[in-house]
């Protein structure tokens, strides 16, 4: 596991430990080392929110951050097999 307090990510089972006994299931460390702008966007979500309970919508929301970020690595990888010589080495 990655990190001292939480959220921790497991990259042998793909999980992020929100504490203890809960944690998000299936989180490929591709998607868990994903950056915008220099930050982990799943781990500065999860960090933003320290210390208050996680809602069932918030929860929901995370699964869908998880999701788009997975999307968008798909279309990324789609955009530059497109362009011939995409990105410029």
């Amino acid at each position: 596991m990655k990190s001292r307090g939480y959220p921790k990510y497991d990259d042998v089972r793909q999980r992020v430990y929100i504490n203890k006994t809960q944690c998000f299931g299936g989180v490929a460390p591709e998607i868990w080392d994903f950056h915008i702008g220099g930050y982990r966007v799943a781990e500065k979500w999860l960090k933003d929110r320290r210390g208050r309970k996680l809602a069932y919508d918030d929860l929901t929301h995370y699964q869908k951050i998880i999701v788009a970020l997975s999307e968008t690595r798909r279309l990324m990888a789609a955009i530059d097999a497109a362009i011939p010589g995409f990105p410029i080495e």
